[in-house]
């Protein structure tokens, strides 16, 4: 299930999962999705590794902007997508 982090003024939508456990590792997919004239633009990154998948109709300019958005907001990631986040 995927959860709103926030919309950003040009419409891409950040969505987030829960805390998924690979590995012994946490991990938190981070999803981009914009509307565009023939669809979606969208890509996923999976944290802690900031593996990009999933990457539909965007650039290399758009992943590098998105890269500097999950790596300023990671924590922040990490902590609404914790059970105890809503508690």
């Amino acid at each position: 299930m995927l959860y709103p982090y926030v919309t950003l003024g040009d419409g891409t939508a950040i969505l987030h999962t829960g805390i998924k456990e690979k590995d012994g590792v946490e991990t938190v997919e981070v999803q981009f999705e914009k509307p565009i004239e023939t669809g979606f633009k969208s890509a996923r990154c999976i944290l802690p590794t900031y593996e990009w998948i999933k990457v539909e109709n965007c650039s290399e300019e758009d992943i590098e902007f998105y890269t500097k958005i999950v790596e300023n907001n990671a924590h922040l990631f990490y902590k609404y997508a914790s059970p105890r986040a809503y508690i």
